[in-house]
C-alpha cells in the first residue's frame, strides 16, 4: 500500500515533463517582459532628453549653466562592477 501512495505522490514523468516545459515558457515570458520594460524606459529617457529639443545639442555646452540644463533630466542609475560582470545592463 506504501508504494501506491508514494507513486501517485510522485506524478508521472509526463506530467513533470509538462510542468518543465511551462516553468521554461514563463520564464521566457517573464525574460521578454524585462527586456521591453528596460528598452521602454531608455526609449522615454532619449525622447525625452533635453538635448533632442536644442539647436546644434551636438555640440558640447558653451557654459556651466547650460550643461546644467541639458543634464537636469532622469540619469541612468550605473550598477556596480559586480553587478555588471554577472551581465546586469545599465540603465
Amino acid at each position: 500500500m506504501t508504494t501506491s501512495r508514494t507513486a501517485a505522490h510522485q506524478g508521472s514523468p509526463v506530467m513533470s515533463a509538462t510542468w518543465r516545459a511551462a516553468r521554461r515558457a514563463a520564464g521566457a515570458v517573464v525574460s521578454l517582459l524585462r527586456d521591453i520594460s528596460y528598452w521602454q524606459r531608455r526609449l522615454n529617457v532619449l525622447r525625452f532628453a533635453p538635448d533632442r529639443y536644442i539647436a546644434n545639442s551636438d555640440r558640447p555646452a558653451d557654459t556651466y549653466a547650460e550643461f546644467l540644463a541639458r543634464t537636469h533630466g532622469p540619469l541612468l542609475h550605473e550598477p556596480t562592477a559586480r553587478a555588471r560582470s554577472c551581465g546586469r545592463r545599465v540603465g
